[in-house]
């Protein structure tokens, strides 16, 4: 069950990047900006469910997407 949760939580993560226009290297730039430091290869393992993102970086990514958190677990049911 929880391998399907994180997978829905990495689809979800891309979805909302490309939604707001963000290639990996632009919204990790944007991210640093927040002083959330990561490299863009790390931020991809979150998005092929190969790293589990912490909460904090889903705190920065909420506001950078000015989304509700709800949007991060679409479908994981």
């Amino acid at each position: 069950m929880e391998r399907k949760i994180n997978a829905k939580l990495s689809n979800n993560l891309r979805r909302l990047r490309v939604a707001n226009r963000f290639s990996q290297e632009r919204l990790c730039a944007v991210l640093q900006i927040n002083g959330y430091d990561i490299s863009r290869s790390n931020y991809a393992k979150y998005e092929t469910n190969l790293l589990y993102i912490r909460a904090d970086m889903l705190v920065v990514l909420q506001k950078i997407y000015k989304c509700d958190y709800a949007e991060f677990f679409k479908d994981a049911d």
